[in-house]
C-alpha cells in the first residue's frame, strides 16, 4: 500500500547515476518519503544542510571535489543523521573505512530498491523508536539508552547508529554466547538482509573505539560473548 508522498520525512539521495538515482527516487516515494536528490557532493551537502533529512542515502563515487567519504566526514561534523552508503566496491577495507567516518550501513551495487526500503526503515526505527530509560553499563563502559550515549571512565565516545545498537544488545545479554545471526537480528532487526560479515566489521570499530574496556571474547566458528 503506498503512503502519501512526504509523510515519512525527508531523504536525501546523493547519486550521480540518473538510473539509480530515478529508480531509488521512486520506491522511497512510494513508502511516503519525500526524495531530495543531488548528484555531486557540494550539491548534496548543501540540501543536507538546509533540509535536516531523516536519513541520507550516498553513493561514494561522486564526481566532483568530493567523493561520498568526505561528503560522510562533513555530515558527521554537524550532524548525527543516518548515513547509508551505495557503492560498487565491496571491498573489506572500503567497508572499515565508510563505518569508520560514521555510515550507518553500507549496500553494494547492483541491490534491490526492496532491500534498500528496509534498511531505510530498520534504521529510522532504531533511531526514532521508545527509547529505554534504564542506564546499562559493562566495566567502565556506561550507555545511556535515552540520550543514546556512550561513556568510558566516565569520557564520552561517539559511536554510529549501528555500533551503539550492537554495543547495547551485547551489554543487555552480557554472559551469553551470541551467534553473529542473533546480533543481527538483535541490532539490526530480524527483517535485515545482508552478509554476517558486518558483524565482525562492526564488532572491530567497537574494539577500536573502546579499547581494553570491552570485554568481548570471540568464539571462533560460533559468535561473541560480553563478560
Amino acid at each position: 500500500m503506498t503512503s502519501a508522498p512526504g509523510t515519512a520525512g525527508t531523504v536525501v539521495v546523493v547519486e550521480d547515476d540518473p538510473s539509480i538515482a530515478e529508480l531509488v527516487d521512486l520506491y522511497l516515494r512510494r513508502e511516503g518519503y519525500r526524495v531530495l536528490r543531488a548528484s555531486d557532493g557540494d550539491t548534496g551537502l548543501g540540501i543536507i544542510y538546509r533540509e535536516r533529512p531523516r536519513v541520507v542515502i550516498l553513493d561514494v563515487g561522486l564526481p566532483g571535489s568530493k567523493d561520498g567519504y568526505d561528503v560522510c566526514r562533513a555530515i558527521r561534523a554537524d550532524s548525527d543523521v543516518p548515513v547509508l552508503f551505495l557503492t560498487a566496491r565491496d571491498d573489506e577495507i572500503d567497508r572499515v573505512l565508510g563505518l569508520e567516518l560514521g555510515a550507518d550501513d553500507y549496500l553494494t551495487k547492483p541491490f534491490s530498491p526492496r532491500e534498500l526500503v528496509a534498511r531505510v526503515r530498520a534504521v529510522l526505527r532504531r533511531t526514532d523508536g521508545p527509547k529505554q530509560a534504564q542506564s546499562l553499563a559493562v566495566g567502565d563502559i556506561e550507555i545511556d539508552p535515552a540520550r543514546r550515549e556512550v561513556r568510558v571512565s566516565g569520557e564520552l565516545t561517539e559511536l554510529t547508529t549501528r555500533e551503539f545498537d550492537l554495543l547495547a544488545h551485547m551489554v543487555e545479554n552480557q554472559g551469553l554466547v551470541l551467534t553473529r545471526q542473533q546480533l543481527l537480528n538483535g541490532a539490526w532487526g530480524a527483517d535485515w538482509c545482508g552478509d554476517e560479515r558486518t558483524v565482525d566489521v562492526h564488532v572491530a570499530q567497537l574494539r577500536k573505539k573502546l579499547g581494553p574496556s570491552l570485554p568481548l571474547s570471540t568464539l571462533r566458528g560460533v559468535g561473541y560473548r560480553l563478560a
